[in-house]
């Protein structure tokens, strides 16, 4: 398959979005389990929002009557009030944090488990096409901008609107003519947050997904495997540069995210200064008049800065819910990629396992098209690769010591058609990029065929429940993956029920329980980061290891004691081959021991099988098998 760039970026669409309707009621579907904290947060807001109108008019009554009036009993009622109603006021607002805390952080638990459970049923292409740093910013930074939207825009919105109504009530009680005066500013509010909103908008959607980049490289060059290659050739100078150019306009719209923030907040106060001096100005010559009394323009005046500052928080909140919405949209267009490896709505559950595999005519090619995964973004100062990649993760392996011959085709895999009777062990052979890795990953339907039916006991796999596959197949892939954690926890994964017994046992018969009892923390011993504190034979016998404590019915070796000494693949070997007699096995082979061991040998050149039948058999043809044997095995 062809690809272009062979370290590419990944980034949501370059597309704009637009805050509809359809987008926020998908997102208001997140807050329906949160129905009564809800509602429970709204009559709180109800409550605090009532007591805060409650100051200006205590306010005007001690200017009005108590003072002048020279009422001690009044003046001190006043003086209480305006001390108790900020403690009534903060009582419930701390309440009403709580509970929109409850719902926001349950929103973000709820998006992050909805995310990483559509992430875990993605197929294996997803991943090779897709950078772990950017699944991590979706999961990570994108969530909690998600959840920004629900737990404080929402709560900000709701909160500012029963503000205004409430203080455009009683300033309009108090003098309509004021009222009038002071809310003809209030559509130039409007004009100026629409119009910067969309340049804000733009800008977060910038941010996250240079974020996102900032994050994928970090990703690629901090983890044990890029920061070895990173040294081994000497790059720490360049990678260094690249993280910096992407840090650089990380920083760089930050910087005009903040100007536009400071902008429009300058925009806002010159506004409340014009509305507070015309209100100001005419009330006051109303007081003078003596139409208007002083504490009731200073009640006024209060009432007013207060629907000033919800009605900026009113008409600001929507640009922040639509900032957030680049959020939601980012972490939606993950969830709604489709996944390529469906489960029927009815599958049919596997019981007893015989382990007979059948290969029906099947042909198989990867996908050439982005389709359903995240969009590309290139890394222009490197060298395009225009060669023909054949397939992800194929093998590596017989093909260095044949004669050049290009593997590179359209169909990874073409016409394929064998059975493997239970019990029988399988040997694939063939140069480098033949299809035999992909052949392996077609039986626990980490890809589907593109054409053509592979069944296990008589059903097609298609029809069958994933979980049942996986419980049924074992494999041990080329690149032996281990967790950050103890060999214990390693071999575990496979058994999570195992007893220590067991766990021992199959360490015994993958001939590394005497190098484990050796470490000084024994089975506690911690791996490293994949494993890396492990040489390659000893990671591939706890491969091993693990795969014999899952006890299989079908087992899967691809190349699985290409790194083993002579000594422990023999001990190994005949584990194996004990393994053999009650298990349908199909084996990469790189040994002669399990060729010879083979019931059935297929070899494989590009794509095809060219050549089946015993050892014996093959090498009688005089065909690739018989130069396979004298190149590689015959030594």
């Amino acid at each position: 398959m062809h690809r272009k760039n062979w370290r590419s970026y990944i980034q949501a669409s370059d597309e704009k979005p637009r805050l509809s309707w359809k987008l926020v009621k998908r997102v208001l579907v997140y807050g329906k389990p949160y129905k009564w904290p809800m509602i429970g947060s709204l009559i709180t807001i109800l409550i605090y929002t009532g007591v805060a109108l409650l100051s200006p008019l205590i306010l005007r009554h001690l200017i009005d009557y108590a003072i002048p009036e020279k009422d001690i009993d009044r003046l001190l009622l006043s003086a209480v009030g305006l001390l108790f109603l900020p403690i009534v006021s903060g009582f419930f607002q701390i309440i009403t944090r709580r509970l929109t805390a409850r719902i926001g952080e349950g929103v973000i638990f709820d998006l992050r488990v909805s995310l990483y459970e559509h992430l875990q049923r993605m197929s294996l292409r997803f991943y090779t096409h897709t950078q772990l740093g950017e699944l991590i910013s979706r999961l990570n930074n994108d969530v909690v901008g998600a959840q920004t939207a629900i737990s404080r825009t929402l709560v900000t919105l709701v909160t500012n609107f029963v503000e205004v109504i409430s203080v455009l009530v009683v300033m309009l009680t108090l003098e309509w003519r004021l009222t009038l005066m002071g809310i003809v500013i209030l559509p130039l509010f409007i004009l100026a947050a629409r119009r910067l909103g969309r340049v804000f908008r733009d800008i977060a959607r910038q941010q996250m997904e240079m974020n996102a980049r900032m994050n994928a490289t970090m990703n690629e060059t901090l983890n044990i495997g890029g920061a070895l290659l990173v040294k081994l050739f000497g790059q720490q100078q360049t990678e260094t540069e690249r993280f910096s150019r992407r840090a650089n306009e990380v920083k760089n719209l930050g910087i005009q995210r903040a100007t536009m923030g400071i902008i429009f907040m300058v925009i806002i106060h010159l506004l409340t200064a014009v509305g507070t001096a015309l209100v100001y100005g005419f009330g006051g010559y109303l007081v003078i008049l003596e139409l208007f009394t002083l504490g009731t323009i200073i009640a006024f005046g209060d009432y007013l800065s207060r629907m000033y500052t919800s009605f900026q928080g009113l008409i600001n909140t929507p640009v922040e819910f639509a900032t957030s919405m680049v959020s939601f949209e980012r972490v939606f267009e993950v969830i709604d990629l489709p996944v390529d490896i469906e489960e029927k709505p009815d599958p049919i559950p596997l019981k007893q396992v015989a382990g007979e595999i059948e290969f029906n005519h099947v042909t198989f090619k990867y996908p050439n098209t982005s389709e359903g995964l995240l969009s590309n973004v290139d890394r222009p100062y490197l060298v395009e690769n225009t060669g023909g990649i054949l397939s992800e993760g194929e093998e590596k392996g017989l093909g260095s010591v044949l004669p050049a011959s290009s593997q590179a085709r359209e169909l990874a895999l073409e016409d394929i058609t064998f059975n493997a009777k239970p019990g029988e062990l399988v040997a694939l052979v063939g140069p480098s990029g033949a299809g035999k890795t992909t052949l392996t990953y077609l039986i626990p339907r980490l890809y589907d065929p593109t054409q053509g039916t592979i069944r296990l006991d008589g059903h097609d796999l298609r029809d069958l429940r994933l979980e049942d596959l996986a419980h049924t197949i074992g494999m041990v892939t080329q690149e032996t993956y281990l967790f950050h954690d103890t060999i214990q926890a390693n071999l575990r994964y496979a058994n999570p029920e195992a007893t220590n017994e067991e766990v021992i046992d199959a360490a015994r018969a993958a001939n590394i329980h005497q190098f484990i009892s050796d470490l000084p923390e024994g089975y506690n011993t911690i791996v490293g980061e994949r494993g890396y504190r492990l040489s390659g034979g000893e990671k591939q016998r706890l491969a091993l290891a693990r795969v014999l404590l899952k006890d299989p019915q079908i087992m899967i070796l691809d190349e699985a004691t290409s790194h083993l000494d002579s000594e422990s693949e023999a001990l190994i070997q005949e584990a194996l081959e004990r393994l053999y007699a009650n298990r349908t096995s199909i084996v990469i082979a790189h040994r002669l021991s399990t060729i010879l061991s083979a019931d059935l040998i297929l070899v494989m050149d590009k794509g095809r099988i060219v050549e089946r039948g015993t050892h014996e058999e093959l090498l009688t043809q005089g065909g690739l098998y018989a130069h396979l044997y004298e190149t590689q095995f015959e030594k």
